[in-house]
């Protein structure tokens, strides 16, 4: 998600609840000067990006666009982490960084993709990039297997980061590449319909503004490349996700409108054929997605996941401690000690 104003709002507590696999960690609790589902949000999405030794580098695809992606060295026998951001997020973001930082400590090496557009220049063909485009995760895996066949990678994927990696884990179930040995998705909105139309209400009409502002500043610089793109005053017209979805996301990824986008992209529907241990973080009061449509153990009956569902955090949040100018993220530290349970005797140098 986009990175917010500061302000203080509500109250929340911490609970885990348990999925498919059994939870091993406490459950989270919120600093105390962090309380309340929006600003656990507002001071995930603003705090400090930590510092990581990364190097920008620029892949090019097969269909002649290309992804700017920070890699970082590290043990070459350790594990790769691969981290995809959220929406209209980059790997600048301090949540990306905070994890390959955590990595790092490791010595394990790191790959942060931004999606096309995302890395600070527009992309070259006239799509851009979607919550349900894996193909690209797909190829960049493709390439680092390819490269380095020995290496395990674990991948983590942050808010539309994370349903883009399980609709990826849950296609390929059995034919996923060997060296694939877990995953962690933190706050995805499993149901993009039901995200989509959760922003439009309340408070949540901050993070969407800001949100729509942003891609639709990027669709007017595409209509200086392709003027038909879309229609300009249409554009101009769009203030919220469902509209944004509908004139630009669905016609420019060959969907038929917005609901066929979002059916085909959720994530939800691909739970049951990941077969790779995946732990899924998501609070319950996450503004982005209400806590009766966060999957459950007994509909998905997967014993390859495992769900730990706080009752607070908010969305990208679970500020768990620290000063409020040195915040600590519950949810990064959970995912690097979940990826080094499933890769052990290979996780550090």
């Amino acid at each position: 998600m986009h990175r917010p104003p500061l302000l203080l709002l509500m109250l929340a507590g911490a609970l885990t609840i348990s999925g498919c696999a059994t939870a091993t960690s406490q459950s989270f609790r919120p600093a105390r000067w962090c309380a309340g589902r929006h600003l656990q949000t507002i001071c995930g999405g603003a705090r400090p990006a930590p510092r990581a030794p990364i190097q920008r580098t620029r892949w090019e695809l097969p269909d002649g666009d290309f992804l700017d992606i920070d890699e970082m060295t590290g043990n070459p026998a350790a594990p790769l982490l691969i981290v995809l951001h959220g929406l209209e997020s980059s790997s600048n973001a301090g949540n990306v960084r905070g994890l390959l930082n955590l990595a790092h400590q490791k010595h394990w090496g790191g790959l942060a993709i931004n999606f096309r557009s995302c890395g600070g220049e527009l992309n070259r063909l006239s799509r851009s990039y979607h919550g349900g485009d894996t193909a690209d995760l797909a190829w960049v895996i493709d390439q680092v297997t390819a490269r380095d066949p020995a290496r395990p990678i674990v991948l983590v994927g942050l808010s539309l980061g994370g349903n883009v990696l399980l609709k990826y884990l849950g296609e390929r179930g059995e034919r996923l590449p060997e060296q694939i040995l877990a995953a962690v998705a933190i706050s995805t909105p499993f149901d993009l319909a039901i995200s989509a139309h959760t922003l439009e209400q309340g408070f949540n009409k901050i993070y969407m503004a800001r949100m729509v502002r942003s891609l639709k500043h990027k669709t007017r610089a595409k209509l200086e490349q392709f003027p038909n793109l879309v229609d300009r005053d249409a554009l101009l017209a769009v203030k919220t996700m469902v509209e944004f979805d509908d004139l630009v996301t669905a016609p420019l990824h060959a969907f038929a409108n917005a609901q066929a986008y979002w059916t085909a992209s959720s994530s939800a529907q691909f739970l049951p054929t990941i077969k790779r241990p995946t732990l899924l973080i998501n609070a319950q009061d996450d503004p982005l997605l209400p806590a009766e449509h966060l999957p459950r153990p007994e509909q998905i009956n997967n014993p390859f996941l495992t769900m730990e569902f706080p009752s607070s955090g908010g969305h990208l949040g679970f500020i768990s401690g620290g000063w409020p100018w040195r915040p600590t993220s519950w949810a990064e530290h959970r995912a690097i000690e979940f990826l080094s349970e499933h890769t052990r005797g290979r996780s550090d140098s």
